[in-house]
């Protein structure tokens, strides 16, 4: 019978990790653990403590950085691999898994699955023939040498990309293998597991080729199975049920999926909600019952565009982006820099990326040409962002893939404050209060066209108390909501001062919250 050794790639959620190895190990199978070193130290050490005594876990002999689109995930999931080789030798498949993945069948549906159908199951179609890839960077992926993160650091991944390009510094693709793309979420057999694992060894020119490729985790395993076994023994599809919406952002499910998941022609789903706490318990018990029996009908996706295509908002099986009651998550944390001076706050942010692994965003509802990712047009413009304001924040959290988030508003934004601090999700606030000149207001008049630069001396003097006076008004109204998790930074504030309120506000070690605080032209106008 298949013995499954379950390849689980995860960065967060300490408990839900705990519990999904316990229950797909107690059918009697395997799981190898990597959990991403950019997690905190503690999560992996309570996963560590509560599998310790559980034989068929195991965990990734080394733990590195993960970054999506880097060959740090391929990495990670061969570490993984390596680990359930050598640990499980009775394991006859490799599967691998996220966090958000749950079963969505019975332990012997699913054994008696891979014990009828020798084969291994990996989405893996012509990289330039297909059209897997819709929009976006195509033969680039592969030809120019990729070694900064487009969504970390966007602005060293194009430079280098575009000084390339320039140059002409294209390379060749190693001549005897067919780039491959498909889905990250394989089921391989033993031996082509070994197979992979003997050529990453032998052939390091491939290695190399693939270490600086963009999003290698869509080409790597799907070019090798190819290159290695026969066209008879592979079936061009995952295992794992996931949907995606018009937007390009996988669709989540909730509570009320049970019915349709267990429908499909899929072993597991992804992404489950981490709300989703009945539809977990409910799958869970469905993976022990030995007698479940299954109706496979495979209508998800056809049900899900026919509903989510008319603009339908209902409970059954609808698009949860657009509700405007969603929340962004409980376990999500939305921290907001609230400053009257711009510039200030996108310096303040520019160095709380340097110095952390935070996504942090500039005034996204205040201005047009705030940089954000391609969302389907959600974030064409301010108006647009404001109105559906929920639904662009969980995008953004589902882009970055992160449950924290940085973003910057105006003071004057008091209707975005109230919503965001009335969601169930973690939100803080960091006002930093700055000194305002005279010379500065002036300044501010005439940019917001309350004065021009023949406005009479006279008249500046009577426009300055007003205008002093609006921006502290704002400041009081904010104070006067009594938002919980409001933390108050000021220009005057001493050095040690700012440097305590940054390491509460971000959740960091002081070391860092001195070098964030370090510049001494945080606040120069």
């Amino acid at each position: 019978m298949a013995k499954i050794a379950f390849i689980l790639l995860c960065h967060k959620d300490p408990e839900a990790i705990i519990r999904q190895a316990e229950m797909l190990t107690a059918a009697g199978d395997y799981m190898s653990i990597h959990f991403d070193a950019r997690a905190k130290a503690e999560h992996f050490n309570q996963i560590k403590t509560a599998l310790a005594d559980n034989p068929n876990v195991t965990f990734a002999k080394k733990r590195i950085k993960c970054g999506w689109g880097e060959w740090s995930l391929v990495q990670a999931s061969l570490y993984a691999v390596e680990a359930a080789v050598d640990q499980f030798p009775r394991a006859t498949h490799f599967y691998m898994l996220s966090g958000d993945c749950m079963a969505i069948k019975s332990a012997r549906y699913t054994h008696e699955f891979l014990d009828d159908n020798d084969v291994d199951y990996i989405e893996s179609f012509d990289y330039f023939e297909s059209d897997w890839i819709k929009t976006g960077m195509k033969e680039e992926r592969l030809i120019y040498r990729h070694y900064f993160n487009e969504r970390t650091q966007p602005k060293r991944f194009y430079a280098t990309f575009n000084l390339q390009k320039k140059l002409g510094l294209t390379r060749q693709i190693p001549s005897d293998i067919q780039v491959q793309i498909g889905s990250q979420w394989w089921c391989l057999r033993r031996r082509t597991i070994e197979w992979i694992l003997d050529f990453t060894r032998k052939r390091r020119d491939v290695m190399r080729f693939f270490r600086s490729t963009w999003i290698p985790d869509e080409t790597f395993f799907q070019t090798l199975v190819r290159h290695l076994i026969p066209e008879n023994e592979i079936r061009t599809r995952t295992l794992t049920f996931l949907m995606f919406t018009d937007y390009g952002m996988p669709v989540t499910f909730y509570n009320d999926h049970y019915d349709l998941l267990l429908g499909q022609d899929y072993l597991f789903a992804r992404k489950i909600s981490g709300e989703a706490l009945e539809l977990k318990k409910r799958l869970g018990a469905l993976y022990a019952d030995g007698d479940a029996q299954f109706q496979i009908s495979n209508e998800g996706r056809n049900l899900f565009k026919f509903l989510t295509g008319r603009g339908r908002i209902g409970r059954r099986f609808a698009s949860r982006f657009w509700e405007t009651e969603s929340t962004l998550g409980r376990e999500r944390e939305l921290m907001i820099v609230i400053c009257k001076k711009w510039h200030v706050a996108k310096r303040l942010l520019e160095r709380i990326r340097q110095v952390t692994n935070v996504p942090a965003i500039e005034y996204l509802f205040n201005e047009d040409s705030t940089v954000l990712p391609d969302l389907g047009g959600i974030q064409a413009s301010v108006e647009k962002r404001t109105r559906h304001r929920r639904a662009l924040m969980r995008m953004l959290f589902d882009y970055y893939e992160t449950d924290r988030l940085i973003v910057c508003m105006d003071p004057g934004e008091i209707d975005l404050l109230q919503d965001f601090c009335g969601d169930r999700s973690v939100t803080k606030l960091l006002e930093v209060q700055c000194e305002f000149t005279d010379h500065y207001l002036i300044g501010h008049a005439r940019r917001v066209g309350l004065a021009g630069e023949q406005t009479p001396k006279e008249t500046l003097e009577r426009l300055l108390p007003t205008i002093r006076s609006d921006m502290n008004f704002e400041s009081d109204r904010i104070r006067d909501e009594e938002f919980e998790n409001h933390i108050i930074l000021r220009e005057s504030d001493s050095r040690e001062r700012q440097e305590d309120l940054l390491t509460q506000f971000l959740d960091i070690s002081p070391e860092k919250a001195q070098e964030i605080s370090s510049d001494e032209h945080l606040f120069a106008d």
